[in-house]
């Protein structure tokens, strides 16, 4: 690798000779020059990797040259060192984007600590994040073999997202180890919901257990309405841990943070997570007490259509006098409405509002082959998923909610996972088309595949028919017909699904956030 190129513009250059010749022993070829305008015609006719600036120079100053290099050559670090402390003079160079601000006397050694958190950070980054890693490889293998409650599940799946978020940023060539971790722990994590899954789902079952959809209202939404809170309700469809820290910052400077998990109910789908959330029922209470409200798998209606109402059954239930509004957004549109009108929901205690863009994402990436290749890994669905947030009206409303001083619940309904394994199923006409758990009363498959549902009203699951089942798929595969069979398989291979067992679908974000 060719030694990096460093230009250092000083007036008093000469009496930096044992800086330049430290530098030069340490692998950098330095270039001087004793003045602004020299130090400008090499960078427009040479290259650089990174520029020195003396601020105080005769002619023109350290500012001027930095404010001319910007303009030509925007991306390369300029580290500035002077010899004024005042702090108009940092501000303009930190406005100028300057890499570094040294304050003589400087030693070389600083000197050297810029230029490496500047030129070689990624790598060294990079290297000490593989190196923690692999320390922590066999800690996350034994929290694998060694998980017995929600709560251990809990602490790998954080462990997984954290290593996730490190390897990605750091650029390691440890991603498929990670991996193998993943498939690892979320096999071993179907076992688990598959031993205690029916337990924490039983009609009054008042023993331990983790908070589940329909019990989110009860646990975090009343008690902060008791206290007199305004509180916004937020609920982003498809909305994984992994994305929630991938957004965090753009929250950092607005709100502290309470981050809790909850586990969604099975199946990891809108029409049974989402409405348990906001009636605060299983799906087959929901079903047997409000069957206007509840729309079966088989009809052709909007699975999601009767939120608001359901939202109303749950304070009535309770006998709770809440004034609430719920909003949908599903399009820019709507979400520069509901910024203009929050005013109006200001005179409420509770606003529901749900964001639909990142569930819209996942299937425009099943669907388009471009948004395919913009979302081709885990690391670019955040980013997507990052970027739309970043300049959407969801961002927007935290800012308002914010300024306002209101506290805000963020969720979603269940998470979303990459499927790579196609397992074969066969049903009839009326089987659902989701790839993740079928519902139906002559489905044919492998036991030993999937999770299975017998009995769905011992589950809280509605039963179309009297002999109907569910099944579920767990870890990375989705089910397919065996007619097309090849079709399916290409069609499916490395999308992005819900609705079956998986850390990423299951183990969601719960976080209460409270305005600076």
């Amino acid at each position: 690798m060719n030694p990096r190129t460093i230009l250092w513009a000083d007036d008093e250059i000469d009496l930096l000779k044992p800086h330049i010749l430290f530098l030069k022993n340490k692998g950098y070829n330095v270039v001087t020059v004793n003045n602004g305008r020299d130090a400008l015609e090499l960078v427009e006719n040479g290259h650089f990797d990174l520029i020195i600036l003396d601020e105080n120079m005769p002619g023109l100053t350290g500012l001027e040259t930095l404010s001319r290099i910007k303009q030509v050559i925007p991306h390369v670090p300029v580290i500035m060192i002077t010899k004024s402390e005042e702090e108009n003079i940092m501000d303009q160079a930190v406005g100028n984007k300057i890499a570094d601000y040294l304050i003589k006397p400087v030693n070389p050694n600083q000197i050297l600590l810029s230029i490496k958190k500047n030129l070689h950070s990624e790598q060294l980054v990079s290297e000490q994040a593989s190196s923690d890693y692999r320390q922590e490889f066999g800690r996350i293998t034994s929290l694998i073999n060694d998980s017995y409650t929600i709560e251990d599940w809990y602490e790998l799946y954080r462990k997984l997202v954290f290593w996730e978020l490190e390897l990605a940023s750091a650029e390691t060539n440890m991603d498929e180890l990670l991996n193998m971790q993943k498939i690892e722990a979320n096999s071993a994590f179907a076992k688990f919901i598959k031993k205690n899954y029916e337990d924490w789902v039983a009609p009054e079952n008042n023993d331990p257990h983790p908070t589940l959809s329909h019990e989110i209202f009860k646990k975090k939404v009343f008690p902060l309405l008791d206290n007199g809170e305004k509180l916004f309700f937020i609920l982003i469809d498809n909305f994984r841990l992994d994305q929630w820290r991938t957004i965090k910052p753009l929250l950092n400077d607005l709100f502290t943070f309470e981050e809790d998990l909850y586990c969604s109910i099975l199946p990891t789908a809108t029409q049974y997570a989402r409405n348990a959330i906001f009636s605060g029922l299983m799906p087959a209470s929901i079903a047997r007490m409000f069957p206007d409200l509840w729309v079966d798998e088989d009809e052709d209606e909007g699975k999601n259509l009767n939120e608001s109402p359901l939202i109303a059954t749950q304070f009535e239930r309770y006998r709770r006098r809440c004034r609430f509004s719920y909003n949908k957004i599903n399009d820019s549109v709507a979400g520069e409405k509901i910024i203009r009108e929050f005013s109006q929901l200001e005179n409420n205690d509770l606003n529901v509002v749900v964001f639909n863009f990142i569930d819209m994402l996942s299937h425009a990436r099943t669907e388009s082959k471009m948004i395919r290749e913009l979302a081709a890994s885990n690391a670019a669905y955040r980013s997507l998923s990052e970027s739309w947030f970043r300049h959407s009206s969801a961002l927007d409303l935290f800012r308002k909610i914010a300024e306002k001083g209101y506290k805000v619940i963020l969720t979603t309904d269940h998470g979303t996972i990459r499927v790579d394994n196609p397992v074969k199923v066969v049903g009839d006409k009326n089987t659902n088309t989701n790839l993740r758990y079928k519902v139906g009363k002559n489905l044919s498959y492998n036991p030993k595949q999937v999770y299975e549902i017998r009995q769905p009203e011992q589950f809280g699951l509605p039963s179309p028919n009297v002999s109907s089942k569910y099944i579920f798929t767990s870890n990375r595969d989705f089910f397919a017909y065996p007619n097309n069979y090849n079709y399916y398989v290409q069609y499916y291979t490395d999308t992005f699904q819900h609705g079956g067992i998986s850390m990423e679908e299951m183990i969601v974000p719960l976080i209460t956030l409270s305005a600076k």
